[in-house]
């Protein structure tokens, strides 16, 4: 008995000594599973919540940001007596300030995750895209935004009632309500798996809490406190990833030089120009140059929520400079996303990061949780948040906005300035509750199907205000035909042709303009409005 118990002894003290060294394992494999959830199922992600909590530094600088910024944004609410003040800040806004809020906006969690991926996967022939982006910015002045500094406008429709008359303006703004909902509802939705498992709460539970915060600044502070966040959380993201670029390139043996050479063994990593023709090809010189410069004049010419920035300007020199500049700042900014893809290609050569099979916009957030010290990773954690939160953020105050202008005069509502007020309020926060309900909605694998849906109206948006820009006999049959017709051909080409995305906003504004001229000719001739006063 006695030689039997202390090898009995010893055999315990082994099997506690294995216990505790899988349980360290498991504990340092802890945050390495944080954002695995991301893009797994909605079980999965639920079994796994209770167990996944990432450093508490880290966690103390996301709460932080989270009540910063809120706070920031509700010191804004001083000073505003009416819708002009509350919707265009007072137009008041320093150019550079609009211009960082723009780029802000236009960036979602999706572009930060899933433009690495992209490089991560293949190369820089995105950047195609963006040089298109550059000239849509160009066009926009030219053609679009001289219109918009004609008149006391408030609104991007109230330049459709000047040509086309109120309900072809409602025509327009209900396409923008419906779509941009259901948009920034997809991505609330994406953004809340991140939070609950940063946090260790629900999903649903992570909704209400981004939602909730987002809709507090921004129901009290109007359109300053969403500008000025939105400054506060580009410098965020930014900075992010700039942390993100040097950590990789850090831990990447060899440095640049590694790199590089890596690269040009993989043959292809470092290639921005394809002028092939195809049109199924995503990112080729023409399909950047010609579909990004539509793009850009759809989404940043006619959609309220970046067109209400512009008219935020104290004048249409401002405006155009703050447009300008953000091009620049969006170029910078997907140079250094798509690099570190190409970073995170050569340092998974030497410690691989995804499975076989694995989808590649796992990649970033995978890096983030396994390989970015404690206080780092809480950084870039925090940035992503802040994407999410000035997409809705921007988001609210442009529904809000279109919804009490664009409809006011239909329903007969007061011009009372403080009446107003209180309404756009009320609205800011019906549209939170809207966007809290469509966050909850479980999307699944269908997210990125479902934002390219929700953009698919934008060429017949894009058609519409060329055609009231362009041709002064077109009048509002011919508009609601054109964009009836734009929209058909756009879902016709969606649904039954392999054509690629880049191309969806310049077929539709084309079949837009060319029906609303033809119609325009053959149809009655409408008293046209716009030579009368246009309201805001």
């Amino acid at each position: 008995m006695k030689n039997g118990e202390p090898e009995s002894i010893r055999r315990e003290e082994v099997a506690k000594n294995i216990d505790a060294r899988r349980n360290d394992f498991l504990t340092r494999r802890r945050e390495a599973t944080i954002l695995d959830a991301l893009f797994r199922s909605i079980p999965r992600a639920r079994w796994k919540r209770h167990s996944m909590r990432i450093h508490p530094l880290d966690l103390a600088i996301i709460v932080a940001y989270l009540l910063g910024v809120t706070a920031l944004g509700m010191r804004f609410r001083r000073g505003q007596q009416n819708v002009t003040d509350y919707f265009l800040g007072g137009r008041t806004t320093p150019w550079w300030a609009l211009a960082f809020s723009i780029v802000a906006t236009e960036t979602s969690t999706l572009t930060i995750i899933g433009t690495p991926a992209i490089s991560y996967g293949g190369n820089l022939t995105f950047l195609q895209l963006v040089f298109g982006y550059l000239i849509g910015r160009v066009l926009i002045v030219l053609l679009l935004l001289p219109g918009y500094f004609r008149g006391e406008f408030l609104t991007a429709y109230a330049l459709i009632e000047k040509r086309f008359g109120q309900k072809m303006r409602a025509v327009a703004a209900s396409t923008f309500l419906i779509t941009r909902a259901i948009a920034e509802g997809v991505r609330v939705s994406a953004i809340a798996l991140v939070v609950s498992v940063v946090l260790g709460t629900s999903e649903k539970l992570a909704v209400v809490i981004v939602i909730a915060l987002t809709v507090l600044y921004t129901f009290e502070g109007g359109m300053k406190a969403v500008i000025w966040t939105d400054v506060a959380q580009l410098m965020l993201y930014l900075t992010g990833s700039a942390v993100t670029f040097l950590v990789l390139l850090h831990r990447i043996p060899g440095g640049w030089s590694e790199v590089t050479q890596v690269a040009a063994a993989a043959g292809h990593k470092f290639q921005v120009l394809d002028f092939s023709w195809n049109l199924a090809t995503k990112y080729t010189f023409w399909s950047g140059l010609i579909g990004g410069a539509f793009l850009t004049m759809a989404s940043h010419g006619t959609d309220q929520t970046i067109v209400q920035r512009l008219l935020a300007a104290k004048s249409e020199r401002d405006s155009r400079r703050a447009l300008l500049a953000s091009g620049g700042i969006v170029l910078f900014q997907f140079i250094v996303f798509l690099l570190i893809g190409v970073l995170l290609y050569v340092f998974a050569q030497h410690a691989p990061l995804l499975a076989i099979g694995e989808r590649k916009d796992r990649i970033l957030p995978l890096f983030v949780v396994r390989e970015m010290p404690a206080g780092m990773a809480g950084f870039v954690l925090a940035s992503i948040v802040a994407v999410a939160m000035s997409n809705a953020s921007g988001a609210l105050n442009s529904l809000a906005a279109s919804s009490v202008l664009d409809f006011s005069k239909l329903r007969g509502q007061s011009a009372d300035p403080a009446r107003s007020l209180r309404l756009s309020r009320g609205m800011t926060l019906v549209w939170g509750l809207v966007l809290m309900g469509f966050g909850l909605v479980k999307w699944g694998p269908l997210l990125e199907t479902g934002l390219t849906v929700a953009s698919l109206p934008f060429g017949s948006l894009l058609g519409l205000f060329l055609l009231g820009t362009l041709d002064r006999r077109a009048n509002a049959r011919g508009a609601l035909a054109g964009i009836i017709a734009g929209l058909a051909a756009i879902l016709s080409v969606f649904r039954f042709t392999n054509v690629a995305f880049t191309w969806y906003v310049m077929i539709g504004a084309t079949v837009t303009f060319v029906t609303g001229v033809v119609a325009s000719r053959f149809s009655a001739d409408d008293k046209s409005p716009q030579e009368e006063k246009a309201p805001a």
